[in-house]
């Protein structure tokens, strides 16, 4: 297989925005331009002033890496659940059709005690009983950064004119889920036969990234080239997914990225990936008037989740519905 090759980023052309006056109220509709600016064009925004301490972020990167540096018999103790939760190991998903098993890791958690089983993402988080921390930081930075993530999609709505609680009207139960995505370092035999995660789009509403300082991130530019998204220190990684894509009837763009660890190094990300309860609908007749005719049609966020799963993860049951 030849891999595209990836081109130099252009300075600016990955937005940079300061979201602390949307946080504290400021300036919420200056945030929003900026958001519908970048979200209406590359997809991709690097968030600053966001709010979350650095030792938070890296409280919970250290237990990750504890985790995924133990032998494969203590990570095989927390073995991913049919509700989405625990570790999958190396080659346990597919985030392209057409390409081989990706060649990452990753430990996946949610919110734990909802009140009902209504959806197959719901479930109790599995911890490693080697690794007591792990629990404690991983939550405070899951509670802090889904934080984040409802206040971008308070932004996203303010930019389309709406109210700022459109996104969040059926969010009190949300599906969000949380992940650490270990990519072992690539070797020159593998570097174009593998992805450590191919080329593919988010499934849900929208994505918070924190990276490390490895770098391997590549975004898929609007010439169609792909492009590295290098790390910045302070900053997170927003990208559209494809559930808000859908909603917008793709006036916010939901744009193809991958992995390539060729840095000599182990690199590490931890993933928010924000949805709304699994009722919500996702129609853009919601957004754009009843006579609105160019979106897809109506589909709860719970369906179109448990389709996207169930195509991508080799352990889930078929949920599948008509799309």
């Amino acid at each position: 297989m030849a891999f595209v090759k990836v081109k130099t980023t252009k300075p600016d052309e990955i937005p940079v925005c300061d979201i602390s006056a949307l946080l504290d109220g400021s300036n919420p509709l200056g945030v929003a331009r900026e958001l519908r600016a970048a979200s209406t064009g590359l997809g991709f925004i690097y968030i600053k002033g966001h709010g979350i301490p650095q030792h938070i972020i890296n409280n919970a990167r250290s237990e990750a890496y504890k985790f995924f540096r133990s032998t494969k018999a203590q990570k095989s103790t927390t073995p991913i659940t049919n509700e989405h939760r625990g570790w999958i190991g190396s080659g346990g998903a597919m985030m392209d059709d057409g390409a081989k098993t990706d060649l990452k890791e990753s430990f996946l958690w949610g919110f734990d005690n909802l009140n009902q089983p209504d959806h197959s993402l719901r479930g109790q988080n599995i911890w490693p009983s080697n690794n007591e921390n792990m629990k404690f930081s991983t939550i405070e930075y899951f509670k802090r950064v889904h934080k984040v993530a409802e206040y971008l999609m308070r932004g996203f709505a303010l930019a389309l004119d709406l109210d700022q609680n459109f996104f969040l009207k059926t969010s009190n139960e949300p599906l969000s889920r949380g992940s650490f995505v270990y990519y072992p370092y690539q070797s020159e035999k593998n570097i174009n036969e593998q992805f450590g995660a191919s080329p593919h789009t988010d499934f849900g509403v929208l994505t918070v990234l924190a990276q490390d300082n490895v770098g391997g991130l590549q975004i898929k530019n609007c010439d169609g080239d792909w492009i590295e998204a290098p790390p910045i220190q302070e900053t997170l990684i927003v990208n559209v997914a494809d559930l808000l894509h859908r909603w917008t009837a793709g006036a916010y763009k939901s744009t193809q990225h991958r992995v390539i660890n060729s840095s000599g190094r182990e690199r590490l990300s931890i993933v928010l990936a924000y949805d709304p309860n699994p009722e919500t609908i996702i129609d853009p007749c919601d957004i754009f008037g009843p006579d609105f005719k160019d979106g897809k049609p109506p589909i709860t966020c719970g369906d179109y989740l448990d389709w996207r799963f169930d195509k991508a993860f080799a352990y889930r049951k078929d949920h599948s519905v008509a799309r």
